[in-house]
């Protein structure tokens, strides 16, 4: 099985508590995911973040119903969490995310560990399909946490709540 590691870095004019927030919750996984994977989350909410917690979701990917179980195996606010795939597509899928205070703001860190089945086949269609299209979900991604994160609205509205990293999903 060979595994491979995509990274994604991105700095957030915001506090750490405050970029956490948004990640603590499963439901803003909808928003960070391109339209094009149909994404939806199956697990009836709110779902409480912690280590042992588990998320249905249900996506499209060419044509292809995908039903996807993650396990949080690792929950540490606001410093990081780890989800790992339980049941899905990949025969490997590790996502660390972390949340680091630097210059005034937040770091987030993703690191993907992950696994393409595929056996003789699998560099093909790494190459050919899976990496290709984990870069576009992941640009996408790095748009949308700009557009909701930063967004003046959802400041105000973030600032002026209590942070609650203790304990709901995403």
């Amino acid at each position: 099985m060979k595994i491979r590691t995509l990274h994604a870095e991105q700095w957030l004019p915001l506090p750490v508590e405050q970029v956490f927030d948004f990640f603590a919750d499963a439901r803003n996984l909808d928003a960070l995911t391109p339209p094009w994977l149909h994404f939806r989350i199956l697990t009836a909410g709110p779902i409480e973040m912690k280590v042992g917690a588990l998320i249905d979701y249900r996506l499209t990917v060419r044509w292809l119903p995908i039903y996807w179980r993650t396990e949080i195996t690792e929950w540490s606010p606001p410093f990081h969490f780890v989800d790992e795939q339980i049941k899905g597509p990949y025969k490997l899928w590790r996502h660390r995310h972390t949340f680091e205070a630097k210059d005034d703001g937040t770091l987030i860190r993703d690191q993907i560990d992950y696994a393409v089945p595929g056996w003789f086949l699998e560099p093909l269609a790494h190459w050919l399909f899976v990496g290709p299209d984990l870069r576009k979900i992941f640009a996408y991604r790095k748009a949308r946490i700009e557009d909701l994160l930063v967004a003046p609205d959802y400041r105000f509205s973030a600032s002026s709540k209590n942070a609650n990293t203790s304990g709901k999903a995403c």
